[in-house]
């Protein structure tokens, strides 16, 4: 399995590169994607580093792309290509000197079409309002509206004023149209009922200039007398805003002749519009084609410039030097590709690549291709694995699908979930290539692998479980038969009738009903049961005993791949003190329930017989496990078979039953076997608990015997000198220096007995009681696919079985069922798949986090985050994305 097993072996590197070929080096090595940088100006901010100014002139270019793309978007112009096309080239200093020059030019130019385009808009919009204030007002005219308005005006002045000879004057003006009400209602008031005015809508909708949203406006024409008036009017459309056009022609001719004028200018600004519009659209057409390009480019180079940052200088300051770590697998691609990258700059001086001795833990790093990387995700999703710990995910790819087809198993629903992840599968190159940014899409792109794993899985346990759409299918015959001849059935229908009951039960005795010589159905759960009315108490438990079993299994399984770590780093206290107690308390109560099961199903039927050299009389003495479970950790006495020798018992049998035989020993020496058990897993507590601290004590004793004995020192009296010698090494100083040679910790990293202590304690007190929890949490599998099962029941009875019976005329039925089909797709589909097959999901991902992972797998690792082209452009086209929706 490679570096999927266990991460891959890191190796702490120095690179020292000359500085005129450090860009060409460093953007070698992006290509590569191998090396993860450290920082070594950690004190350093932002702004005092030395490429800081590159990076700020990229950022610059940044904002200009920005600004460029929301104007392609704006237009709703296709962006063509795409960031990432594979090729890392990195453009030279003159070409990219050229590409800023041309973003630069471009934005300058994009800018003044902007300006332009808005003065156009804004002059053609008034053009707009002048011609339909020109027809409107010559339509307020038309038919002598002018003499009625000043017989109105002369009505409505005060008859006690001195009246003044003023002539009726009008002022023309465009309002928008919501605002028309409230305007009339204020002249009206603030005129003192003394100005008339008339209003009319525009047909047509006008687009603002510079917001660009679209409005309705309307044309007023307001009569007054007197400059008093002229001057209220003047300030109330100011208040709200209208426009008010004072060189309205005065006679009807020169009105239809300027409007005759506007209209020819209107159509010359629409022609001047259009070209302009036009030639914006080939200029950002043109940058829409080579965004991408542009952008690759810029974040190619900021992304060197970024990790340049991270190095140091020698103190002549002409060479780089950089710690990075590197896989082991690529150490001699990275000193190639260094070595690539000087070669290209002419450089004579070639790079070095040292490999450096260092405390740090390493990253972790697990290869992945893109069916494993989903798997990994889970796993990571957790906790990142500790440096060379094993790693869960090449097991999780088969124990991940199986259990979740546990809780979903379901031949039909299984045969959707695979089809839709086959589906994904087999158009993933037309899906990445379309670029869908779609959430709910790429996550579900993203799983569709373990989407058609589950589905598969998902099949074969419907098979198993012999359910497909909440119904059964007969494949190799049922191993029961009806006993009954047609004068019996006769006799119930007679019976039935009399009592007026509707339904009637059979039931089937295996001695008679079952045929022997055929043995059990071939594979899964007989068809028969699915008529049977105790179905449910069928396979409520067979599936809670197949969920103890698989939970027990997977976590022994765990504990036994606690070993492959303990082995790896070669710590025999923890194989003796840790796996071995634990394997051994799994074993005498958990594994040892499994056995209990797997022989009850095996031995225990309705006929009776001898079994474990014991009369067994049927199934009322099937042994009942979970009560035998308890009464072996309470030691309780138990009888030894299933009869008593002593007593007479009915014919055949050779004693007489005991009243609660299924609590009695039903295998010789039971009692004492399970006593033995309890003893040694109570006997491993301590040993898990105390084993490790023991160990660590008699260590510590061990080690400041040691440096006692190593220990000697030498005084001069005269010069009150003295010296310290540790394995003949000589340490010179004052007297009291050196007052003993212990430092603690040892191989414990400085801990003490008390931490280590509590940790032991902690993990096994969680061990031995997670046993018993995630035990019963295993249950959780039997349980969901109890609900799935009657879901999908309850489904096809309450809806699609319905279809059949709305009618006795075929054709309506037919379609009744033709309709409800539909909506019973429709909810199979979205209850059944989506959210039953989420819930399965998430507790299987439960399970694996809590009851598997944590048997063996700390998770307190940091991962390999390589310095790369590809993950740089991935991000810059998300954030593209992200910014345009």
């Amino acid at each position: 399995m490679g570096s999927l097993y266990r991460s891959e072996e890191m190796r702490f590197c120095q690179i020292i590169v000359e500085r005129d070929a450090a860009f060409s080096a460093v953007a070698e090595l992006g290509k590569l994607g191998s090396v993860q940088f450290k920082d070594l100006n950690p004190d350093v901010n932002s702004f005092q580093r030395m490429f800081v100014r590159d990076i700020r002139r990229f950022d610059e270019l940044e904002r200009k792309l920005r600004f460029l793309e929301g104007q392609i978007n704006k237009d709703s112009i296709a962006i063509g290509g795409k960031c990432d096309d594979g090729d890392y080239t990195v453009l030279p200093t003159a070409e990219l000197n050229q590409l800023e020059q041309t973003l630069t030019d471009l934005e300058r130019d994009v800018k003044n079409m902007n300006d332009s385009d808005t003065m156009l808009r804004r002059n053609y919009e008034e053009l707009q309002e002048w011609e339909s204030v020109l027809v409107k007002t010559d339509e307020f005219f038309a038919g002598g509206l002018d003499d009625a308005a000043q017989e109105e005006l002369y009505i409505q002045e005060d008859p006690d004023a001195q009246r003044e000879k003023n002539p009726v004057e009008y002022v023309v003006g465009v309002i928008k149209r919501d605002r028309m009400m409230a305007f009339e209602r204020v002249l009206w008031r603030a005129c003192h009922h003394t100005a008339y005015v008339r209003s009319s809508d525009i047909e047509q909708s006008f687009v603002n200039a510079t917001t660009g949203e679209k409005d309705q406006r309307a044309v007023f024409i307001i009569f007054y007398k007197g400059d008093r008036l002229k001057t209220i009017i003047d300030k109330v459309c100011d208040g709200f805003k209208a426009k008010v056009f004072k060189n309205c022609p005065q006679t009807s001719k020169d009105r239809q002749a300027a409007a005759a004028d506007v209209r020819a200018r209107n159509q010359d600004m629409q022609t001047v519009l259009g070209q302009t519009r036009e030639h914006r659209f080939r200029v950002l057409q043109a940058a829409a084609n080579n965004y991408n390009l542009w952008l690759k480019q810029v974040r190619l180079h900021k992304t060197v410039y970024h990790n340049l940052n991270l190095f140091t200088y020698d103190g002549i300051g002409r060479f780089f030097v950089a710690e990075c770590w590197v896989p082991l697998a690529d150490v001699d691609n990275v000193r190639d590709a260094l070595e690539r990258g000087v070669e290209k700059t002419g450089s004579s001086v070639k790079p070095v690549l040292n490999l450096l001795e260092t405390n740090e833990t390493p990253p972790t790093y697990n290869r992945t291709n893109k069916f494993t990387q989903v798997f990994q995700g889970i796993v990571d999703s957790y906790g990142i694995a500790s440096y060379l710990e094993l790693n869960p995910a090449p097991y999780t790819i088969i124990t991940f699908p199986f259990l979740f087809s546990c809780m979903f198993g379901d031949l039909g629903h299984g045969i959707l979930m695979a089809l839709s992840g086959l589906w994904l599968v087999v158009r993933e190159k037309a899906l990445i290539a379309r670029n869908i940014k779609d959430e709910i899409f790429t996550m579900f792109f993203g799983g569709r692998y373990i989407i058609l794993l589950m589905g598969l899985f998902s099949i074969h346990a419907g098979i198993l479980y012999n359910d497909v759409f909440a119904k059964s299918f007969n494949i190799f015959g049922t191993s029961w038969v009806n006993p009954y001849n047609y004068t019996e059935f006769t006799h119930w229908f007679e019976n039935q009738e009399a009592q007026k009951k509707e339904d009637i039960l059979i039931e089937l005795n295996p001695d008679t009903a079952y045929r022997h010589d055929m043995g059990p159905y071939p594979f899964g759960v007989d068809p028969v049961w699915n008529l049977a009315e105790n179905k449910l108490n069928f396979l409520n438990s067979m599936k809670m005993k197949l969920s103890v079993i698989l939970g027990i299994s997977q976590m022994t399984f765990g504990v036994l791949l606690s070993f492959q770590n303990y082995k790896f780093r070669n710590s025999k206290i923890d194989i003796l003190t840790v796996f071995i107690p634990q394997i051994v308390f799994m074993s005498c109560i958990f594994i040892y329930l499994c056995l209990e099961i797997i022989m009850k199903w095996l031995f225990f039927w309705v006929r009776p017989g001898y079994v474990f050299g014991q009369y067994y009389p049927g199934s009322n003495c099937a042994p009942s496990l979970l009560i035998g479970l308890i009464n072996m950790f309470m030691f309780k006495g138990r009888d030894a078979g299933f009869i008593d020798m002593s007593q007479k018992g009915p014919p055949g049998q050779p004693g007489k039953t005991h009243d609660a035989c299924y609590l009695v020993q039903w295998y010789p020496g039971q009692g004492y076997v399970e006593a033995i058990l309890v003893l040694i897993a109570v006997t491993c507590i301590p040993i898990m608990l105390f084993g490790k601290p023991i160990h660590f004590l008699l260590e510590q004793k061990k080690k400041k015997k040691e440096a006692a004995e190593r220990i000697s020192v030498r005084a001069n009296v005269l010069s009150e000198e003295g010296e310290v010698v540790i394995n003949g090494a000589d340490h010179k100083g004052d007297h009291g220096d050196h007052q003993g040679g212990d430092h603690g910790g040892g191989d414990h990293h400085g801990e003490n007995f008390g931490d280590v202590m509590v940790h032991q304690a902690i993990h096994s007190i969680e061990y031995v009681l997670g046993c018993v929890s995630h035990t019963a949490s295993y249950l959780r599998l039997w349980a969901l696919s109890l609900a799935h099962a009657q879901l999908s029941e309850v489904l096809w009875d309450m809806v699609f079985e319905k279809g059949f019976q709305m009618s006795d005329n075929r054709y309506i039925g037919s379609i009744a069922v033709y309709v409800i089909f539909f909506f019973f797709a429709g909810l199979t589909f979205s209850i059944l798949v989506l959210m039953e097959g989420l819930s399965a999901f998430l507790h299987a991902l439960r399970l694996h986090w809590v009851e598997f992972q944590s048997k063996f797998y700390q998770g307190l690792g940091y991962p390999f985050q390589p310095y790369s082209f590809k993950s740089a452009l991935t991000l810059a086209e998300n954030t593209s994305t992200s910014s345009s929706s």
